[in-house]
């Protein structure tokens, strides 16, 4: 494997970290929240997350991807990680992308976009009342082999949560 599919490995692991992070121990409701002026449900943002990892599969497969919404968060979140896998084992086997896809585009484009989808997760915790523990994030345990929903606790989580007071 090149140095670049390496690195989207490592970005789609660390997307999987950032996600679980954003969703772990949030309360009951928080899938249904709304805030209002269209703003997506955290269940409704992990279903456009799925969406954005399975449209960037098609880039290897071809076809469409839309998928349906799931009942709950919890199913939509085990969706939104087989998928991560599923475009995880494209890469690692090195299939050929389509012409107009290469790595710098697949990191600039939907996994950048799902990214900012998993911030915008914690801003929706923050927001319901239950935000998220500050960690440094060079210190978590990013592993290309776990892509699943359950991820390393924070190794360094901050010491003083201000917000949290």
């Amino acid at each position: 494997m090149n140095d670049k599919r390496a690195m989207l490995l490592h970005f789609i692991a660390a997307l999987a970290y950032r996600t679980q992070k954003a969703v772990r121990g949030a309360p009951e409701d928080f899938g249904t929240m709304t805030i209002g002026n269209k703003v997506r449900s955290p269940k409704d943002l992990v279903c456009h997350m799925t969406s954005v990892i399975g449209y960037a599969a098609t880039f290897f497969t071809g076809g469409t991807f839309w998928p349906e919404p799931l009942p709950t968060l919890n199913d939509e979140i085990e969706r939104f990680h087989s998928k991560l896998e599923s475009l995880a084992e494209h890469i690692k086997n090195g299939d050929a992308m389509l012409d107009i896809m290469n790595e710098e585009r697949m990191l600039q484009g939907p996994l950048s976009d799902a990214m900012t989808h998993a911030g915008q997760l914690a801003m929706l915790r923050r927001i319901h009342g239950s935000p998220v523990p500050p960690e440094n994030f060079i210190f978590a345990e990013i592993d290309t082999a776990n892509l699943s929903s359950d991820q390393a606790e924070p190794a360094r989580p901050d010491a003083v949560w201000n917000e949290k007071l």
